[in-house]
């Protein structure tokens, strides 16, 4: 993934992009239209899921809370977890190669998710669909960056990331009129058309390149930062039913802790690491990332918790449920191109500062407004607006002031560990969603739940204003911030 002087590009049939003819960058754009497919495949697999979770809630009904949760969090914890040193290995063995077999795995363990007889095999598959996943993705991205020459590059790649948020905005409507008609198990079947498409095109298509000074990452170093992150996340979980400060989830999450620091000691240590720890010592990537994992956080709480409220509260169809949170995507899709603007204007931190107090006032609207009686127009729609702004404003701009704080052989890697981070954050926004609405559902007070859904938005929009202040950063033109 990530890009070096010694990078090597070799050609699948016909003649390579550097070519600069007619049939090169035709090629490049057959090789951006596959790529950014299956990204956004892969990205509109969690978004529908969030939508179809309480039809998959009903069909495993003897499942508890806790088990059902890791259907979601299985998946991006493996994902966040195999995300960098997936981008790595594809950078040794070949990204053509990383990205048909990643593809291959993804379709495959989605048709299996769509047959799983059990919440268990659910399970399982989810976590073989997220090792695609993560392969995938940064396969696809560096497929991109070489297929195109240098100067359309950062249009390219604005047109793969495009297709990420594009599945923030169609997974609401889509997965409701998915799983409305057809049930939740099409949720993961309208991956492998896609699939199909993506292997057997991308087998014509794309052209192998490959950088043969990457080292693949330690295999401890994965276990480790996986298992961390999976003791964390089920200590969040399990809080709902033995206490925040029982016996139990004080040593899980004290054990995951210490796997934490066993991670960081390894990664010190070796001498092929999972994450290139010495990226944090610049000052950008490092607050750039903590604000990352703190939006992440507030945003999977905020999605995951939009949808259960109008279904478990207001008792909405999952398919009206779908229609109502749309306009909050559909809003970030149309104000965040105007942000990079301004961005590029004025620079990335006044956004993120902003940003996050916009998100934290949606959050504040929806804990004085929302209760049981339904007025979407005064009480739920006016807060779509307010988190739409946040993430219009911060999503964009933390990918950016990361990219910019880096030197440019490590915008890739750096780049893999951004998405990591955000994910293990979206991770605990989940699982906390779990706890909270599970240890509400018990007591009967399903609306105190959902206030500690709000309050969670609330924290984590102030979290990002304040992590984002020791951000520097320069409008478009002046000189890049690598402060240490």
């Amino acid at each position: 993934m990530t890009s070096t002087p010694d990078v090597s590009v070799e050609a699948a049939d016909g003649p390579t992009v550097d070519d600069a003819g007619g049939d090169g960058l035709a090629t490049a754009r057959r090789t951006l239209l596959i790529s950014a497919l299956a990204t956004l495949a892969t990205f509109l697999d969690t978004t529908v899921l969030y939508v179809a979770f309480p039809d998959v809630t009903a069909t495993f009904a003897d499942a508890d809370a806790s088990t059902l949760s890791w259907v979601l969090n299985a998946y991006t914890i493996v994902f966040a977890a195999l995300l960098v040193p997936a981008g790595k290995l594809a950078d040794r063995l070949g990204h053509r190669r990383a990205f048909l077999g990643g593809s291959a795995v993804f379709t495959i363990a989605s048709m299996a998710c769509g047959l799983a007889p059990s919440v268990g095999l659910l399970i399982v598959f989810r976590v073989i669909q997220a090792a695609g996943a993560a392969v995938l993705i940064p396969s696809s991205l560096a497929l991109v960056m070489h297929a195109f020459p240098r100067d359309k590059v950062p249009w390219a790649v604005a047109i793969w990331g495009a297709a990420g948020a594009a599945a923030g905005a169609l997974g609401p409507t889509l997965g409701a009129a998915i799983v409305e008609s057809l049930g939740w198990r099409w949720a993961f079947y309208i991956n492998l058309p896609i699939g199909i498409f993506t292997i057997v095109a991308g087998r014509k298509v794309l052209r192998e390149s490959k950088d043969g000074s990457v080292r693949i990452p330690a295999p401890m170093g994965i276990v480790l930062i996986a298992a961390a992150t999976a003791v964390l996340s089920f200590a969040v979980v399990e809080s709902d039913s033995v206490g925040w400060v029982s016996g139990q989830t004080i040593g899980l999450a004290a054990l995951g802790l210490v796997l934490l620091a066993a991670f960081i000691a390894h990664q010190r240590r070796t001498d092929a690491p999972a994450l290139d720890l010495e990226l944090f010592r610049i000052r950008n990537f490092t607050w750039g990332n903590l604000s990352a994992f703190a939006f992440g956080l507030a945003f999977s709480a905020m999605f995951f918790g939009s949808i259960l409220f109008l279904t478990d509260v207001w008792h909405w169809s999952i398919l009206k449920a779908g229609f109502g949170v749309a306009p909050g995507p559909a809003f970030v899709a149309l104000l965040a191109p105007r942000a990079g603007k301004l961005a590029g204007a004025i620079g990335q931190r006044p956004l993120l500062l902003a940003g996050g107090l916009f998100y934290a006032l949606g959050g504040a609207y929806r804990l004085v407004m929302l209760g049981s009686e339904v007025n979407y127009w005064v009480d739920y729609f006016p807060s779509m607006i307010l988190t739409g702004i946040g993430v219009a404003l911060c999503l964009p701009q933390l990918s950016s002031v990361v990219a910019q704080a880096l030197p440019p052989n490590r915008i890739g890697v750096g780049g893999a560990a951004l998405q990591s981070i955000r994910q293990f954050g979206g991770t605990f926004g989940v699982a906390l969603t779990i706890a909270f609405l599970t240890s509400a559902a018990t007591s009967g007070q399903a609306l105190a739940g959902f206030d500690k859904i709000w309050w969670t938005i609330v924290v984590g929009g102030l979290a990002t204003t304040a992590l984002s202040l020791p951000l520097v950063t320069r409008p478009a033109g002046a000189p890049s911030v690598r402060a240490s």
